[in-house]
């Protein structure tokens, strides 16, 4: 479970990740904790990389449909451009962002804003993805959420595609992709 670092002693900012699979409910809790920012009278920047227009262009929206307005960017310098005067800076698919991410949420971190960041950790082959692995390193908190491998019915890590192609960048959804456990994913059926 998640608890809310408190803001005794000053101004001090942080990096927060969400990480798991495809269809684990990421950006949900993305959104579920950028809302509750807002509720305690916090200054919300959210952000989410311009490539993803799977569900709307410009705002992200949660496989269950839950929304919250964003940014759509090019790079992850555009945050700190764009990011002034604010409390927490919300990043949604942080795994389709250049290899600087980490370093501009240091940055946004030193400057005391709470940056909360949710990705997919491993892409369709298994492998680290993206600037996540390093945002992991450095933040202060993490969670990692799964699915349910629908398969077998066990907690699924795993993001597989369904698709034919080897591109890296895919951009899909259940049609596409679906969460398998270990063992069913590398089964491969």
């Amino acid at each position: 479970m998640f608890i809310e670092p408190s803001l005794a002693g000053g101004r001090r900012g942080w990096i927060e990740v969400i990480c798991g699979s495809m269809f684990s409910g990421k950006t949900e809790e993305l959104i579920r904790r950028l809302k509750r920012a807002r509720i305690a009278n916090l200054k919300v920047e959210i952000f989410k990389p311009a490539v993803d227009t799977r569900y709307d262009e410009n705002n992200i929206i949660s496989h269950d449909e839950n929304m919250i307005v964003s940014t759509p960017i090019e790079n992850s310098q555009q945050i700190l451009l764009l990011a002034q005067e604010v409390d927490v800076v919300g990043i949604d698919e942080a795994q389709f962002f250049d290899e600087e991410l980490p370093n501009v949420c240091d940055q946004l971190a030193l400057r005391g804003i709470r940056v909360i960041v949710a990705g997919l950790d491993m892409d369709f082959s298994a492998r680290p993805f993206g600037p996540i692995p390093a945002l992991l390193a450095k933040a202060e908190y993490s969670t990692k959420l799964h699915a349910i491998c629908v398969k077998c019915g066990h907690i699924a890590n795993f993001s597989y595609r369904k698709a034919a192609s080897t591109e890296t960048l895919l951009l899909g959804e259940k049609d596409s992709y679906e969460p398998r456990c270990r063992h069913c994913y590398y089964e491969r059926k």
